[in-house]
């Protein structure tokens, strides 16, 4: 054998060799992935090369977010004059990229005869739709912003909060998402959801309506499902759960997850359920709590339900509920 760099020639060659002589084995493994695709089974169709291209999709978004947030964003100095220009070169790349996959998003749909079709007459009546949302969007995030800093007493400044709060990373994606969920777009909204999912461990459906100055503290293991309804001034700690109680047929369109009205914190852990359930308005929810029934406005509840009820007691009276932040 030879030494050195040799051998290691002499190695690589033989281990090539090795290789060669079981590539008949490597050919009945590609003829055994090749032979599941005959089955009928939905992941064997070879008409999704015409669905939307995901990294598009979450390279699109990631034109859309700098333009959400400018100062935080850019990679160079910014001021009055040269504003416009930045904001352009990302919504210009935006709205290429977006137009392509919403087109063949609603073509697919079509193509196969799902659901009713989005209301826009194009992919760019959407798109422009969306760049026209932004300023409310904008202002709406300001809002999400500044509960962040009021609800957190650990965040300095509210540049730590844009900078690398998760929440309102997921927020921000959402309430882009649930732009494009309103105007009928299927698929992109989910993507840019299932995208912010990822980097925050946040799901939030695209489909959830969301009031204002919704803060979420923490925030890993937040689920929030698609017919929830949060009303203003929300405030949801880690682990929170508001989620359905059954999967009802597809085409049911009854609500399925709970209504949380105005100024209502639920803290680390809990989960709530059902499209009939609604938290009353400046209600506490405790940590760990399970609700499947409403709450009075006002109310403090915590423990885990039983035979239906669960341990509460009007504002009042009530102690702090468990899980209180301690910060």
């Amino acid at each position: 054998m030879l030494a050195d760099g040799g051998g290691r020639i002499v190695a690589c060659w033989a281990a090539r060799t090795v290789t060669t002589h079981r590539y008949h084995e490597l050919e009945q493994a590609i003829d055994g992935v090749l032979a599941s695709y005959e089955g009928e089974d939905a992941i064997n169709s070879l008409d999704t090369a015409a669905l939307p291209n995901k990294r598009a999709v979450i390279e699109a978004y990631g034109h859309l977010e700098p333009a959400l947030f400018m100062g935080y964003y850019s990679t160079r100095s910014l001021d009055r004059h040269n504003l416009r220009h930045g904001i352009a070169e990302h919504l210009y790349a935006a709205h290429g990229l977006l137009v392509e996959q919403i087109d063949c998003a609603l073509r697919y749909r079509n193509w196969h005869g799902r659901t009713p079709g989005c209301p826009h007459t194009s992919a760019d009546d959407v798109v422009l739709s969306l760049m026209r949302a932004i300023p409310e969007v904008r202002r709406k995030l300001a809002g999400d912003v500044r509960a962040a800093y009021d609800g957190d007493p650990a965040a300095e400044s509210v540049e730590e909060i844009v900078f690398s709060y998760p929440s309102l990373k997921a927020i921000a994606a959402h309430r882009i998402a649930n732009v494009l969920r309103r105007a009928g777009v299927p698929m992109i909204p989910r993507i840019i959801a299932e995208h912010a999912h990822s980097l925050t461990g946040i799901d939030i459906s695209p489909g959830a309506d969301i009031g204002e100055r919704f803060f979420i503290d923490h925030g890993t293991g937040v689920v929030v499902g698609e017919t929830s309804k949060i009303g203003d001034d929300v405030k949801l700690y880690q682990g929170v759960t508001l989620g359905a109680l059954s999967v009802p047929n597809r085409g049911d369109k009854r609500k399925r997850h709970p209504t949380i009205e105005d100024g209502v914190t639920v803290y680390a852990g809990a989960t709530i359920l059902g499209g009939e359930t609604v938290i009353g308005k400046g209600s506490i929810i405790g940590g760990n709590v399970w609700l499947v029934s409403s709450v009075a406005p006002g109310s403090k509840v915590f423990g885990r339900e039983r035979n239906g009820s669960s341990d509460s007691a009007p504002p009042e009276d009530a102690a702090n509920a468990d899980g209180a932040h301690t910060d």
